[in-house]
């Protein structure tokens, strides 16, 4: 018997193991390919594995200066923050009314989940042509309340769920000792749920880190973010390869590294009242 289950995981961990490596792969040929020359990426056989005494900072060096790389992290760290900010922010009190007093019963709560479920590229014309009235074209503003727009609702049942776990006896306690609703939600509530807000902060930064349809209609030369600057290098008689990789790169930093440091509360949320739903 206990032969087995030694035999069954060993099983199980060659095929994870397998998954792993199918699934990682493509991120480790970007990786190998951010230090390869141009000649190295169409050479035949293909180059694995440059030269160790060629590995440099070429490609990256290129991708950031040469193309408005450094622009393009700026802007995208702009517009993801805000977007995450404002939509775990609204989101918190939106998601509390709900749980707490039922604002517009189930059928509301539905409608909000039901505008997450909406096609962005069917709300693209309409708000380009809004946006442009306002002349917010190519401003922070437009892809922001893009963003927004359709994080919203995500952050709003996410953390519903987390209020609707917590025992309301809790902030009744706080009235009767003389706080308001407001700060019941702010000392109570609030601390309480902070693997929700974590988990929610994170997922909308990513979904706004990796939007790619509204930062291209809605931006020009002012407001460039590192999706659209990645687009720009694949030209009409040469694509830059080496620095799309290179790019590629630098985008999955700022995810990793959130995942990293917030893994504590990113375990929790998902293990909590993000499963009720």
């Amino acid at each position: 018997m206990k032969s087995n289950r030694t035999t069954l995981r060993i099983v199980i961990g060659l095929f994870l193991t397998v998954a792993l490596v199918f699934f990682l792969f493509p991120v480790l040929w970007m990786f190998l390919t951010s230090f390869k020359t141009q000649d190295q990426i169409f050479a035949s056989p293909p180059v694995i594995i440059p030269p160790r005494d060629q590995w440099n900072l070429d490609n990256y060096i290129g991708a950031l200066t040469g193309s408005g790389g450094l622009q393009a992290v700026r802007d995208s760290l702009i517009v993801s923050i805000s977007t995450a900010l404002i939509s775990v922010g609204v989101g918190s009190l939106a998601a509390y009314s709900l749980a707490r007093y039922r604002l517009g019963g189930d059928q509301f709560s539905f409608w909000i989940l039901s505008t997450r479920m909406f096609p962005p590229v069917a709300s693209a014309i309409p708000l380009f042509l809004i946006f442009r009235q306002l002349k917010w074209i190519d401003t922070y503003w437009a892809l922001i309340l893009c963003n927004t727009i359709f994080n919203l609702p995500f952050a709003i049942w996410l953390l519903k769920g987390f209020i609707e776990d917590l025992p309301v006896e809790l902030e009744e306690s706080a009235l009767i000792d003389g706080t308001s609703v407001f700060g019941a939600f702010w000392r109570i509530t609030l601390p309480l749920i902070s693997p929700g807000l974590v988990t929610a902060l994170l997922f909308t930064f990513v979904f706004t880190w990796n939007e790619f349809m509204f930062a291209l209609l809605m931006t020009r030369r002012a407001v460039r973010p590192l999706t659209v600057m990645i687009q720009s290098l694949a030209g009409g008689h040469e694509i830059l390869w080496a620095q799309i990789a290179a790019s590629g790169v630098i985008a999955i930093i700022p995810g990793i590294l959130l995942v990293i440091f917030l893994q504590r509360y990113i375990v929790r949320g998902l293990t909590m009242g993000a499963l009720k739903y």
